[in-house]
């Protein structure tokens, strides 16, 4: 890895004991080795990096192709891992280098909504994270994430939000037939969504309160 992954980690972690009330709940839920799908919701660009040093192992993240489009962007992105996945289709490159990460015994990060959440609830996802999990039998390990949706405006940094990482039990998609219905699909990103939905506090689960919130 170049040095500015490295860099890029030691800066977020500062920038987040400074800037922030950082705290990653859930730590012994992680896998120290072997493949694992990263799922968590999404708020804020600031959210693959937060991930990336809660987490505390080598990760790669799909990021939306839109990110890829400069060179320069292109560049630093997939220097740090990232790889571009085009959102709203089916992506078959992008399925086959998320194989190859995990292949490799990496975790990848995903975050199945494909774009941060405007009010800070879940919003219905795309089954990318479903598809890759049932194509890998990768183990897959739900995050929640709150707080970040406060890094906002020039002073943000003044008040310290409270940040939060909760971190759940990683599990495995149960079995399923050869060929997926879309019916199917739609039901296992629901079970993904429901297991990160279950990380957050009722207020940010919207799509996927439970009905006995």
């Amino acid at each position: 890895m170049p040095w500015f992954y490295y860099a890029g980690r030691l800066l977020m972690r500062v920038s987040l004991f400074l800037f922030s009330r950082w705290q990653v709940e859930g730590r012994e839920n992680i896998p120290g080795q072997g493949p694992l799908l990263v799922v968590a919701n999404h708020l804020h660009n600031a959210d693959p990096p937060l991930v990336a040093v809660s987490l505390n192992r080598r990760v790669a993240f799909m990021a939306k192709e839109e990110l890829f489009r400069s060179r320069f962007s292109s560049y630093f992105l997939r220097s740090l891992g990232a790889f571009p996945i085009h959102r709203g289709r089916l992506d078959r490159q992008a399925l086959r280098q998320a194989q190859r990460v995990l292949d490799d015994g990496l975790a990848l990060v995903i975050f199945p909504e494909a774009t941060r959440s405007k009010n800070a609830q879940l919003s219905p996802a795309f089954p990318g994270a479903a598809l890759i999990a049932v194509r890998s039998g990768a183990l897959i390990l739900p995050m929640g994430i709150t707080g970040t949706e406060k890094i906002r405006g020039a002073i943000w940094w003044l008040h310290r939000p409270r940040i939060t990482v909760n971190i759940g039990h990683p599990f495995h998609l149960p079995p399923v037939k050869d060929k997926l219905s879309r019916t199917e699909l739609a039901g296992l990103t629901d079970f993904i969504m429901g297991h990160i939905a279950e990380l957050l506090p009722v207020e940010y689960q919207g799509n996927y309160a439970s009905k006995e919130s």
